[in-house]
């Protein structure tokens, strides 16, 4: 790779470039921002369902959060590659990693959750299990790599479909961001075919066969590495790092912040675990303690300590992500920054055993996963058996079940594949409160007229 090469103002849609007050990365990062998309992330499940009384995080404030994370990471990173590399770079490349790296990631980190559907992970497992569940019937209609991003479906590689493609009566391009900000959110650059466990680039996959040319176009725009081409897998982009690195600084902290105030854990066992952590990074640990001394509130102590910790992890991920930049850079890194310091600091294990047992096995956790999980299920299955069938196959509930689809999202004309993908856009895109509204509805459960 060349550090020249890596990034691109080119966009989804073709659009040409215009002038403006605005780099195009921070037009990226305008667009995700007005975007139905990213708004609707404000009523979908991070971990804990939705308390009211209470504020726990949603994806929205997490997404917010790692984007203010990213930026830091980017802006130092993007220091360090201008002053420590700068025989190679352009003129314009030395303008972009001062002053533009930091908003790519700040981009990228704002969208990396935008194709996660409602109800965290088990809305993600549900639409997969439909297709498992439902092979027998569904499978022949589909070839081998369509099924594979059906019972594989993945997040991340709806993402690039919730950002990049284009419905039905909508603009080329969906959202028409920067080939460099999408490079920057593929975790898993490669075909579901070619998914692999203990790989970490193929751990999952980035993009579904409907949007392949799509990504190709990314890859050649920031002239990703490629490892293979039928399946198509290509090494991680070196801003991956720094947007994972920021969502998982966050999610790794902020939900034990979160459990906290909930009353889940104890201000004692998490104030242990942050101040160990804290205590690990710092040389100044008698001036937290003398801080954490004058502050009486329990959560206020928390949020101290909760900054102090994630400092910590933006200064060791820096750190990290410096020491192992040729490594990075030539795409073969094959362990995530975190992971990297989590294999050397007991702390950050004991603090990922602990959210495990008492967060993420908690019983309202458990709850809204099982409950999540049946909602997005059985919508699926209202939808798509009749959006399969022909329209002289239909019948009169076929039918009713298709108006409730907005036009966007119907691909009549389309294969079954794209069909498909259809139902499962609006499906993977409601957020909690509209999906479990629709489904008690289409179920009876609720019967009235609401506008």
């Amino acid at each position: 790779m060349n550090l020249n090469q890596i990034f691109t103002n080119q966009r989804t849609g073709n659009n040409p470039n215009t002038k403006a007050s605005r780099t195009d990365f921070q037009r990226d990062f305008d667009r995700i921002i007005f975007s139905s998309a990213f708004r609707r992330l404000q009523n979908k499940t991070q971990v804990f369902p939705l308390p009211g009384s209470v504020f726990v995080h949603n994806r929205l404030t997490h997404s917010l959060e790692v984007s203010s994370v990213g930026r830091s990471l980017g802006s130092i990173i993007g220091e360090f590659i201008s002053e420590n590399f700068k025989s190679d770079l352009t003129e314009e490349s030395k303008g972009f990693y001062l002053h533009n790296l930091g908003n790519v990631i700040a981009a990228a980190c704002l969208c990396h959750d935008v194709g996660n559907p409602a109800f965290g992970h088990s809305g993600e497992d549900a639409i997969a299990s439909y297709f498992e569940k439902n092979e027998k019937d569904l499978k022949p209609k589909f070839n081998e790599r369509e099924w594979a991003d059906l019972v594989n479906f993945e997040g991340n590689a709806n993402a690039i479909r919730v950002l990049a493609h284009q419905q039905q009566g909508k603009d080329e391009g969906g959202i028409q961001l920067t080939y460099t900000t999408l490079a920057s959110i593929a975790k898993y650059p490669c075909e579901a075919i070619a998914k692999q466990k203990g790989i970490l680039h193929r751990k999952k996959f980035g993009f579904f066969q409907n949007e392949k040319d799509i990504f190709l176009q990314i890859t050649k725009g920031v002239h990703l590495i490629s490892e293979n081409e039928d399946p198509y897998i290509f090494k991680r982009h070196p801003f991956v790092w720094l947007v994972e690195a920021a969502d998982d600084i966050c999610y790794n902290i902020i939900d034990m912040e979160d459990a906290h105030r909930l009353g889940i854990v104890s201000t004692s066992d998490c104030e242990d675990l942050f101040f160990e952590l804290v205590k690990s990074e710092t040389d100044d640990v008698n001036r937290v303690k003398q801080k954490l001394s004058s502050i009486s509130n329990d959560n206020e102590k928390i949020s101290y300590l909760r900054a102090k910790v994630i400092n910590a992890l933006i200064n060791k991920s820096i750190e990290i992500y410096k020491h192992h930049f040729i490594t990075i850079f030539e795409g073969n890194l094959d362990k995530a920054l975190l992971d990297i310091y989590k294999s050397e600091n007991k702390v950050l294990q004991n603090i990922e055993s602990f959210s495990i047992e008492k967060i993420y096995n908690h019983r309202a956790v458990v709850e809204i996963e099982n409950a999540g999980y049946n909602v997005m299920y059985e919508l699926l299955d209202h939808f798509i058996p009749s959006i399969l069938k022909s329209k002289d196959e239909r019948k009169s509930y076929d039918k009713m079940a298709l108006k409730l689809l907005p036009k966007q999202f119907v691909y009549e004309e389309g294969t079954d594949y794209q069909k498909i993908l259809g139902v499962i856009d609006f499906v993977s895109g409601m957020t909690d409160n509209y999906a479990t509204d629709l489904y008690r509805k289409i179920k009876g459960i609720d019967i009235g007229m609401t506008v």
